[in-house]
């Protein structure tokens, strides 16, 4: 499956496995090596209880287990509406419980999550400078207007708010670098680099450094951590909605719809279809 697609070669891919039961951990993860995407979600109980639309899901990337996956989830929900029909889901994921609702439309099934509550922290100086350093990025090339942040809903992301199109466009990191750091700080999601256009929406680079993989090209839980972050700075007056924009960079372009509400969860939706199919 690829989620959050904006034209037919767009969206973020995601492995999709609907029925997981008897699957170890080695098991997982041997899958998600092979596959090769970014996460490829797991359906560990397809019927919690014995209700088909309660589903208990774990992620994996192709080197280890993550808590969430925004797209991953988007996917899952996609395929399981297409099997059952359109309306509410809950998945069981090990960030929490995660509230769907999934819906028909003449474009295909949409689907939306509500993430687990929010929080926001400010790193430590050494490590915000030695962040910018991997991304060749100084102080200057920040905007004032959005201080660099931690933002978790779900995962935790550093969030980077590039001032100008053109250092945003042109940035570069060393992989491998990237990794270290974000292993060292906790960072289970991406590094969430984004600029503002001034049109109220925002564009993202999500940096995943992980196998073949440098750059996410749509990541739902870093667009929910986004809303969770421009509401600690009150850069919005909830309840509120914006679009983010992910992929450009990497050919694959997305796009993402942010529902922050006053408190509580941020609710990402988007469309997911089959790799390959015409959107």
């Amino acid at each position: 499956m690829t989620a959050f697609p904006d034209g037919d070669e767009g969206g973020n891919p995601a492995g999709v496995a609907l029925d997981a039961r008897g699957f170890d951990d080695a098991a997982m993860l041997a899958v998600a090596h092979e596959v090769g995407f970014s996460e490829t979600a797991f359906v560990v109980d397809p019927a919690v209880g014995g209700d088909p639309r309660h589903l208990a899901v774990r992620y994996f990337s192709p080197v280890a287990e993550v808590p969430f996956c925004g797209h991953a989830t988007i996917a899952t929900a996609v395929a399981v509406a297409d099997r059952l029909g359109a309306g509410p889901l809950r998945f069981d994921t090990p960030a929490g419980g995660i509230a769907l609702a999934t819906e028909g439309t003449d474009g295909g099934t949409t689907a939306a999550f509500t993430s687990v509550p929010t929080q926001v922290r400010t790193p430590d100086a050494a490590v915000q400078a030695q962040l910018l350093g991997e991304l060749g990025l100084a102080a200057d090339d920040l905007d004032d207007r959005y201080p660099l942040l931690e933002a978790f809903a779900g995962n935790w992301h550093p969030v980077v708010a590039v001032a100008d199109r053109a250092r945003f466009d042109g940035f570069g990191f060393d992989p491998a670098a990237v990794r270290a750091l974000m292993d060292a700080q906790g960072w289970t999601g991406t590094v969430t680099v984004v600029h503002d256009p001034g049109d109220g929406s925002f564009e993202a680079r999500n940096l995943f450094p992980v196998g073949a993989i440098t750059e996410d090209p749509a990541t739902g839980s870093a667009a929910a951590s986004l809303g969770a972050y421009l509401r600690h700075l009150g850069r919005l007056r909830p309840p509120a909605r914006f679009t983010v924009r992910q992929g450009r960079h990497v050919g694959r372009p997305s796009v993402l719809v942010v529902d922050v509400p006053v408190e509580g969860g941020v609710t990402v939706s988007g469309t997911a279809r089959v790799l390959g199919a015409a959107a």
